[in-house]
């Protein structure tokens, strides 16, 4: 149960304000082109401590910065800076809910024709409830998506532009009227990319196999982390490389994950069960696993995890 104060506040040009007043004007560059970077971090709400367990979120910030260099975005707010935002933010909030935030730059000026140049970067912060993206209990079911992913030499994927994400609506939308829960994306030359707005894990021969990160995907948080757990906890082998979509259909287990999805089963892709059309046991031992770490009961990696205790 959220017990939020009457007035919610954003970050927003480099100050507090109540979200109502976080606005911006019709003729505002990022709303007429797209033209903003974002980041999706997640709080999860631990009543026995009375706190907001925020996870990764330095990762998160920096990835942010890194990659608004390859826009020329560049904002005043250090990495070190914007985590202190963030625990001023949920302290002035008071969510006591699992808590998402979206830190975005976005091109902050007005005028019609875009550009990269003329008009000055801001840096933004929200926060909102959130629970499951996606369905993470019982499996999805998925289809092979006919739009292919964005290329690097187009809109780098690496990077959480605004306007990329014109590819992913059209990637979701279509699989959810075709009646699939999500969709899986191509590159242009045909291989496995991600997830509509996710990373992809596959499952076969005893190894845990991803695209790599030259095949149009973001660099994903979630799936580092998830690496890294597979290996040192669970003694999988992990292997980054180019995947086909036939051996979608094949593999021994799905997952998408994220930090909206966070780790998500899939148990059919395009009318094809995955495995035993069941949820592996390689997904939900990963599942129980990163659940624990992003609560942040294994001291082991507590280091992931920034505390911010409420009133």
């Amino acid at each position: 149960m959220s017990t939020s104060s009457a007035t919610q506040y954003s970050y927003f040009r480099q100050g507090f304000v109540p979200e109502a007043e976080a606005v911006l004007p019709i003729q505002n560059q990022s709303f007429l082109y797209g033209t903003s970077l974002f980041e999706g971090i997640r709080g999860y709400w631990e009543p026995e401590q009375n706190a907001i367990v925020v996870f990764r979120a330095k990762e998160h910030f920096e990835r942010l910065l890194s990659n608004a260099n390859i826009f020329g975005m560049i904002v005043p707010e250090t990495v070190e800076e914007c985590l202190q935002i963030v625990v001023d933010l949920i302290q002035k909030n008071g969510l006591k809910t699992d808590t998402y935030l979206r830190p975005t730059i976005f091109k902050d000026g007005c005028g019609v024709g875009p550009s990269l140049e003329k008009f000055p970067n801001s840096l933004s912060i929200f926060t909102t409830p959130l629970g499951a993206y996606v369905d993470i209990e019982n499996g999805l079911n998925v289809c092979v998506s006919s739009w292919r992913r964005n290329a690097d030499n187009a809109i780098p994927s690496r990077a959480k532009a605004g306007g990329a994400y014109m590819n992913t609506a059209l990637v979701k939308t279509q699989a959810l009227r075709d009646g699939y829960d999500d969709a899986i994306v191509l590159t242009q030359d045909g291989h496995v990319s991600e997830g509509s707005a996710m990373n992809l894990f596959m499952v076969r021969r005893g190894k845990l196999v991803t695209p790599s990160i030259t095949e149009d995907i973001l660099e994903g948080i979630t799936r580092d982390t998830l690496m890294e757990l597979a290996i040192n906890e669970l003694g999988m082998p992990v292997e980054e490389r180019t995947v086909d979509r036939s051996e979608l259909y094949v593999a021994d287990e799905l997952f998408f994950c994220g930090t909206g999805a966070q780790v998500a089963p899939i148990t059919k892709v395009d009318k094809r069960p995955v495995g035993t059309g069941e949820i592996g046991e390689w997904s939900k031992q990963l599942q129980e696993l990163y659940f624990k770490v992003v609560k942040n009961q294994v001291p082991k990696y507590s280091h992931w995890c920034q505390v911010i205790l409420l009133g």
